[in-house]
């Protein structure tokens, strides 16, 4: 049948299983607004405050439920505003697809009103991205996306459409998302591992004494949980995550040590640095979890289990690698793998939590006791969404994620206001679900008009602002490395987050008290719409265990060996 571009447009999305879009209509991409008027029993569209909070909210979709998320914009400034978000997805691996148009072809190159040569800009931070200017070439373009999105590796793409192929008109025939994936199933990234690979991992667990398991994303983005965990249980091996890993072992085990890195768990620094085998499941080996290359995990060798094969030394040199999808790598492991006992290395690593616990000051209010009271509250079932800072690594450390997808937060690219959208994105596909942001104050300023998205589709998040009235995680580097010179971090001024989010439309509570928290908590819980809880802390609370720039993660210290090396200088 013959169909508009427009018409084309919303048809794949259709076939692409999408239920729900975000964005900002303009002038170039009105003819698809027009036409997602039109179907908007079948699709949903979610009117952001900024194209950047559709990013995001598109991106919360996503990781909430493996989906693939969908964000549109307008040409020029609508589609810029976009990249951060974009970026923020790609690198966490998210399947994103953003849909831009363009001003008409005949246009293009000329400096016209609102052009951008947004394929370009966004090039270096995609997956792939296309710019349709033949209505021939439109639906296959968009499912080629979609496949790309989705494949392999997952990632963002943006494809780009000039203005009158959205008009133009030409043959339709429906695909299903099943064919389109098969006629695309090149661009998945192939498994290239071999039985010698398995057989040689399974020859060196076996002559571990001391194996530690390294989780990253790709655990979750894989849906490898329960592999993971009978993996564990096989070899008998202590549990670390990244992250991008929370959730895919849980928080509750008794062989899971905590996070790794810059502000890992002592347990998990040190049984990295002391075993003798160190396994990477689905991890990249990020610059805040090896720190100091050189020296990280310099007494193991080292396994690599990763679908990307240019993630395979990049970082960190191998002693062994597989290529290929992690559930399925896994499964095959569990199956020829042997039942190992470590006794001496479980019980010591016991004993390394039990003396190097997470701590904190309970005689005041502090974000460590926040989170902790809504873990209990919710029952560790919610959907939790951070911004980047302090609060977002104790969100990581205080939360016990048991299950997959319930931590989203951007690790690679580390966006500020991320958390609003994306928490928007995360319970309009979960609403079942409590879904929490937790946001520093400065984080919260970035983005805080999403709540006008909130408000306005009565989505009953709760937005958690942690407000110390600085930039709590630059102003504890400046305190500890930059001899207290806080430029620029001070956050002291007459903006009122209760009142700015009562006049747009949400229900604020000011918490001050630790004995406020929990009453706060639940009515937030309770209340059916969007509720913001502005919870004043210190400003010179800092995050704990720390590891310095470069140091090796050995070196991680806490408060009291901050006390101990002032005394002794």
């Amino acid at each position: 049948m013959e169909l508009t571009g427009s018409q084309i447009v919303v048809e794949c999305l259709k076939e692409q299983g999408v239920d729900t879009v975000f964005g900002y209509p303009g002038g170039t991409i009105l003819n698809i607004y027009d036409e997602l008027y039109r179907h908007q029993d079948e699709i949903r569209h979610i009117l952001t405050s900024h194209e950047q909070g559709a990013s995001h909210a598109a991106d919360g979709y996503a990781r909430a439920t493996g989906k693939v998320g969908v964000c549109l914009a307008t040409s020029g400034p609508g589609a810029t505003n976009l990249v951060t978000g974009i970026a923020t997805a790609n690198m966490d691996s998210v399947p994103l697809v953003a849909i831009t148009a363009n001003v008409v072809l005949p246009m293009l190159g000329k400096d016209t009103f609102q052009e951008v040569d947004i394929a370009g800009v966004a090039m270096p931070i995609t997956k792939h991205t296309f710019i349709v200017k033949d209505i021939k070439k439109l639906a296959d373009t968009i499912r080629k996306a979609f496949a790309i999105a989705r494949s392999g590796r997952p990632g963002a793409v943006l494809v780009d459409i000039t203005k009158d192929v959205t008009a133009n008109k030409c043959n339709y025939t429906y695909k299903s998302m099943e064919d389109s994936m098969k006629e695309y199933d090149y661009l998945t990234k192939k498994n290239t591992y071999t039985d010698k690979d398995i057989d040689k991992v399974i020859d060196m667990i076996g002559k571990s004494k001391k194996p530690f398991i390294y989780v990253g994303g790709g655990a979750v983005i894989s849906g490898a949980s329960k592999e993971v965990r009978d993996f564990a249980k096989k070899i008998d091996a202590p549990v670390c995550d990244s992250l991008m890993g929370k959730g895919a072992y849980s928080g509750d085990d008794e062989l899971y040590t905590g996070m790794i890195g810059m502000h890992g768990t002592k347990t998990s620094n040190l049984g990295v640095s002391e075993c003798d085998l160190l396994i990477a499941l689905g991890a990249r080996f990020s610059d805040r979890v090896i720190s100091n290359a050189k020296k990280f995990a310099s007494k193991a060798k080292i396994v690599h289990i990763d679908i990307d094969a240019a993630e395979i030394n990049k970082n960190i040199t191998t002693d062994a690698s597989i290529v290929g999808d992690l559930k399925e790598v896994l499964t095959i492991l569990n199956f020829k793998l042997e039942k190992q006992e470590h006794t001496d290395w479980i019980n010591h690593i016991k004993e390394m939590k039990e003396k190097m616990p997470l701590s904190y000051d309970k005689s005041k209010l502090t974000c460590p006791y926040i989170l902790e009271t809504l873990d209990k509250l919710t029952k560790g079932n919610a959907i939790i969404t951070t911004d980047v800072g302090q609060h977002q690594m104790w969100a990581s450390q205080y939360i016990k994620y048991t299950e997959p997808r319930t931590l989203l937060t951007s690790g690679g690219l580390g966006t500020m206001g991320y958390g609003l959208g994306a928490c928007i994105g995360a319970k309009v596909a979960k609403p079942d679900k409590i879904v929490c942001n937790i946001a520093g104050d400065g984080c919260f300023r970035m983005n805080m008009n999403e709540l006008a998205t909130a408000s306005r589709y009565n989505i009953p998040i709760i937005e958690i602002v942690i407000n110390n009235h600085v930039l709590g995680m630059v102003r504890q580097w400046q305190t500890l490395f930059y001899g207290k010179r806080y430029s620029q971090t001070i956050l002291e001024d007459k903006v009122d987050f209760c009142k700015v989010s009562e006049g747009l439309g949400c229900e604020a509570i000011r918490v001050t008290k630790k004995e406020e928290v929990e009453p706060a908590l639940k009515k937030a819980i309770e209340a059916g719409h969007p509720v913001v809880l502005d919870c004043i802390i210190e400003e010179d609370d800092k995050v704990f265990p720390m590891v310095p720039g470069g140091a090796p993660i050995a070196e991680a210290f806490d408060e009291e060996d901050l006390k101990k090396k002032e005394a002794n200088q």
